[in-house]
């Protein structure tokens, strides 16, 4: 299952139908606290979350998902992509990250490059 964490809900639905399309179970979230409190964490393949969000922000989610040991990778997006975002990003240990809007071929080949990660992970 890959999970869509975003407070637009615009891109919860559009990122959601893309990943269902190909072929994935979608479970989407409107905040990262909501994820997280949803008891399917363990569930998770993959994580797509956007960065700038209320509350907790999808690096910290990336942050807390690794410290309670989750091995699934997150693709994180955000409409603000610069060396002071990425850095931060990638040193937190997301798999991709986008600028949003997204390109979908690029979204396509994070998914499928996190998801084959994950089956390495989990073998």
């Amino acid at each position: 299952m890959i999970s869509i964490v975003d407070d637009d809900e615009g891109v919860r639905l559009a990122t959601g139908q893309l990943v269902r399309a190909l072929g994935y179970a979608v479970a989407t979230f409107a905040s990262a606290e909501d994820f997280l409190n949803s008891g399917r964490t363990k569930e998770m393949s993959c994580v797509i979350a956007d960065v700038c969000m209320p509350g907790l922000t999808g690096i910290d989610l990336l942050k807390r998902v690794k410290a309670d040991g989750h091995r699934c990778p997150v693709i994180l997006m955000t409409s603000t992509l610069d060396d002071e975002m990425r850095e931060p990003a990638l040193a937190a240990g997301a798999h991709c990250i986008l600028a949003k809007p997204y390109y979908v071929h690029d979204m396509i080949r994070c998914i499928d490059s996190a998801i084959a990660a994950y089956r390495r992970v989990v073998r």
